[in-house]
């Protein structure tokens, strides 16, 4: 799913206009009545009082065609317009125009004494200012969002929430706090940066008809994974495949004290579909590995922590850090890996620290190679940022300038690649916030790659995997009880829901 910044949403707006053919004014009609049948649906809204809070551009335009198809229902609505003495735009007054005969109950706002007393109970519909924003509110458009907010009142927000900016960070604005968010055709940018959760509340998709052919052709700010990129991207098995088929994998991991890590990620690579699996793991672990992971072959070196790794271009792909410990060993041990360049590398957690503790060996990374890091090891290794869009444009530019893909793990992952482009996953919840979890995919990951995915293909559908292992083992088991080992145990189901629907 291609996701779009404001101003390529205006332009879906405008090709839909003049290719479907209609109106703006009849487009925003079925834009309101999408977003009112959703109310009623969802809301049981006959039963509430609802204040409408309208801007003066297409967003409260929005609004008032809304407040109009519910008052024509018989629901109990008022409307308040924030007013600037400023003409609005044409959709909307056209439908102002259209709500005067039906509506008596309807107030300008042009001071604070204008705000008007809201029940807790009753429910909030903010048209203000949607995704046409483009600077911070202030004066009485910042004291009204503050005022919106202090009711306690549920609130829905149409398209986003007034005083969060589409594309771009927030940071500072005065913003509704939103119980509900109705985005028009497709999620904004914004939904994907977590300082906005609380604003956004539950998001949802509605629909609005926009023309097809637009999608098609446009180049996306960023793109979605969903199901049908990851059935494009799935191997199915062939009749007469073995073992040697699907590659030799490698894990550099484990150490005194983690030795779990390892357990988890070698789990999570031999459930991936790897062929053969090789563990260089300290002596430490041998027993603990050989039990757990009966499957997987152990190459032993050093005591509490791994030394060496020995032939790694026999490998088909090494992953390297879970659970690896910080040692001085590790230096050497990194750059092994690194300067041997014909085997692909997926370096996670210790590697990571590794490599941000001697930042000359970022020069040495391979191009193609896969990096996982979490917010954290990402600050370690590329510096701090204070918001996450700055964070992000960082990954961008690092994934071009170093020629590696960067898989930033969170709600929602993040995958940066050399060409310059962005995708977020789709699958996955907070349950997977716990130890282990990024152990597993990392192991996923080294699994994929050794099969002969490429670099992309092995980050897009192992974070896709991962996140819906981890939905199948939540709906099961709850968000609460979930451990890493469930989405492992379920990555035979997330298997099955791609190649069902091959």
């Amino acid at each position: 799913m291609k996701i779009f910044s404001a101003d390529q949403i205006r332009k879906w707006d405008e090709y839909t206009i003049k290719h479907e053919p209609i109106s703006s004014l009849n487009l925003m009609e079925r834009a309101a009545g999408a977003c009112v049948t959703w109310l009623e649906e969802q809301m049981n809204v006959s039963q509430y009082h609802l204040h409408v809070f309208c801007g003066k551009g297409n967003n409260g335009g929005d609004g008032l065609a809304m407040a109009r198809m519910m008052i024509e229902k018989h629901y109990r609505v008022t409307v308040y317009i924030l007013e600037f003495g400023n003409k609005g735009t044409s959709d909307f007054q056209s439908n102002l125009e259209r709500l005067h005969p039906i509506c008596q109950d309807y107030h300008f706002i042009q001071s604070t004494e204008n705000f008007p007393v809201i029940d807790p109970n009753d429910i909030i519909i903010d048209a203000l200012f949607g995704s046409g924003l483009n600077k911070a509110p202030e004066g009485i458009s910042a004291a009204l969002i503050d005022h919106i907010n202090q009711s306690n009142a549920a609130v829905v927000a149409i398209d986003i929430p007034s005083g969060l900016f589409a594309d771009t960070h927030s940071t500072g604005n005065n913003i509704i706090k939103a119980k509900y968010t109705l985005c028009f055709q497709q999620y904004k940018p914004a939904c994907f940066f977590a300082e906005n959760e609380d604003h956004l509340g539950f998001v949802q998709i509605i629909p609005i008809g926009l023309h097809p052919a637009f999608e098609q052709t446009e180049i996306a700010l960023l793109v979605m994974t969903d199901e049908a990129l990851i059935r494009s991207i799935y191997q199915p098995r062939k009749n007469f495949a073995h073992k040697g088929s699907y590659g030799h994998a490698a894990l550099v991991t484990g150490s005194y004290g983690m030795m779990g890590a390892a357990v988890l990620s070698a789990q999570s690579c031999l459930r991936s579909g790897v062929g053969k699996l090789t563990c260089f793991i300290p002596r430490c672990g041998y027993e603990i590995v050989q039990t757990a992971v009966p499957e997987a072959m152990c190459s032993v070196s050093g005591d509490q922590h791994i030394f060496t790794v020995s032939e790694p271009e026999r490998f088909s792909a090494i992953g390297m850090g879970p659970g690896m410990g910080i040692y001085p060993e590790h230096k050497p041990l990194l750059a092994q890996l690194l300067n041997q360049r014909t085997t692909p590398l997926i370096l996670d957690a210790d590697a990571l620290n590794t490599l941000s503790l001697h930042r000359e060996l970022m020069a040495l990374l391979p191009p193609g190679t896969i990096i996982t890091p979490h917010p954290g090891e990402f600050e370690r290794l590329f510096g701090k940022v204070s918001h996450e869009m700055e964070q992000w444009q960082l990954a961008k530019e690092q994934a071009q300038a170093l020629q590696i893909y960067i898989v930033l793990k969170g709600h929602y992952t993040n995958i940066f690649t050399p060409e310059g482009n962005r995708f977020v996953n789709s699958t996955g919840n907070p349950g997977m916030a716990t130890a282990g979890s990024g152990d597993v995919l990392s192991g996923i990951i080294t699994g994929l790659r050794a099969q002969g995915y490429s670099a992309l293909e092995a980050c897009l559908m192992g974070t896709y995997l991962h996140g819906l292992a981890g939905n199948l083992a939540a709906a099961d088991t709850s968000m609460e009880s979930l451990i890493a080992g469930d989405i492992t145990a379920y990555l035979g189901a997330a298997f099955s829901r791609i190649a069902d629907n091959y």
